[in-house]
């Protein structure tokens, strides 16, 4: 008698192991192939020092040589998405602000393709560093380190096979502890466009340089006031969003 009941327990047993497996194969099969292996959702900071200061930590490996490097290998844009961006607190004309900031973007697609989707002029929208809200926003606010310039967050997927890796948003905070507007005409301003193309490169997925031999290039982590060398691209931002797009 114990024996069949210990039989029937083991069948029991075996049935509902079984059942279980099936119900995880179901689950794996409804996720597409390649994407489980993604990894979490990680957000990666850029702190821009002004010249001379920190040198913070690298987010990716820079080929030094090629001058330019990526937040991750293959971690780009695969949808196109707009992005908002607020004047609000630069002491700027609202138009010189988007004229700016759409010409950073246009000098990163000018050269790798279609990245950035169409920008909105929204004096609400709000630079959130906590948490994927689904807004990229480019914003001025105040920053407790008076040696940033600006920071940019970017969320994504970093880990797991290149092939899965993306962006998903992206947040651009400028320092209102410096006075900013158009470096060419008034070197003693921080130039809004040569920064804001600095930042956007983040957005795109470039990583910053900081080996003296690439301080030609856009994504050279140091600027300082009346600079505006990093308004175009060089040969490394160049080959670097052609290889990543």
């Amino acid at each position: 008698m114990k024996g069949k009941i210990l039989l029937a327990s083991l069948i029991i047993i075996s049935l509902v192991a079984v059942a279980e497996i099936s119900a995880l194969a179901k689950s794996s099969n409804d996720i597409p192939k390649g994407l489980e292996d993604k990894g979490p959702l990680t957000k990666i900071t850029f702190i821009h020092y002004k010249d001379g200061q920190i040198k913070p930590a690298g987010a990716g490996k820079t080929k030094t040589a090629q001058c330019y490097g990526f937040l991750a290998n293959g971690a780009k844009w695969k949808t196109i998405e707009s992005y908002y961006i607020n004047p609000s607190g630069s002491n700027l004309p609202f138009s010189f602000v988007e004229s700016a900031v759409n010409a950073g973007v246009a000098e990163w697609e000018k050269h790798g393709g279609e990245i950035f989707g169409s920008a909105n002029l929204d004096s609400n929208a709000i630079y959130d560093d906590s948490k994927v809200d689904g807004n990229n926003v480019a914003a001025f606010g105040s920053y407790l380190d008076s040696r940033v310039i600006a920071v940019t967050n970017v969320w994504g997927y970093f880990y797991g096979p290149p092939k899965t890796r993306q962006l998903v948003e992206w947040d651009i905070l400028f320092n209102t502890y410096f006075a900013w507007g158009d470096g060419k005409t008034n070197p003693s301003l921080m130039d809004l466009q040569n920064i804001a193309t600095h930042e956007l490169g983040h957005s795109a997925g470039m990583d910053d340089l900081y080996n003296t031999s690439c301080n030609l290039e856009t994504m050279y982590g140091y600027s300082t006031e009346g600079e505006i060398i990093k308004r175009d691209l060089y040969k490394g931002d160049i080959a670097g969003i052609q290889v990543l797009y």
